[in-house]
């Protein structure tokens, strides 16, 4: 069973276009690739034919899970979400408690996710940790580096 994904339709777009030019031209590089390599010579010994079809199995593996992706995305429609709570599509600002450094972030889908375009993903340790949150909570967020404790000061969209 998939698992559905909610995204921007900034998000939904670039994973559209992604699937567009691996369909494309990726598919067409690799067709190149087995091309050139069975011009040269016996295929039985020619590693770099082996090296170009286990290339395309891989294209054609990203492919499929892009395509079930894509399939199961819906575009989030903020028309009826609570703006009080941290959700996906939230931006927070918070404090960290250890060290006073106020940070700002927007929640969104796996895909989407640049830390340094300051998006992280729900499905993160802090990500999760902020889910449901209002302004003014304490979250305390356990990540690989230990225990970090934040204070909600801000929830925009």
């Amino acid at each position: 069973m998939s698992t559905i994904n909610y995204y921007t339709p900034e998000g939904l777009q670039k994973l559209k276009e992604e699937l567009q030019d691996l369909k494309v031209r990726g598919r067409a590089k690799a067709a190149e690739d087995l091309r050139e390599a069975r011009d040269k010579g016996d295929l039985s010994e020619n590693a770099e034919y082996d090296a170009a079809k286990d290339a395309q199995g891989l294209l054609e593996l990203k492919i499929s899970k892009l395509e079930e992706v894509v399939g199961n995305a819906r575009v989030i429609d903020e028309t009826n979400m609570d703006f009080t709570k941290v959700l996906i599509m939230s931006k927070v600002k918070l404090k960290n408690l250890k060290n006073n450094m106020v940070l700002d972030y927007t929640l969104v889908a796996e895909e989407e996710a640049n830390l340094a375009a300051g998006k992280i993903s729900v499905k993160s340790p802090i990500g999760k940790g902020l889910l449901g949150k209002s302004a003014g909570d304490m979250a305390e967020i356990i990540v690989p580096a230990g225990k970090l404790q934040f204070e909600i000061l801000e929830i925009s969209r």
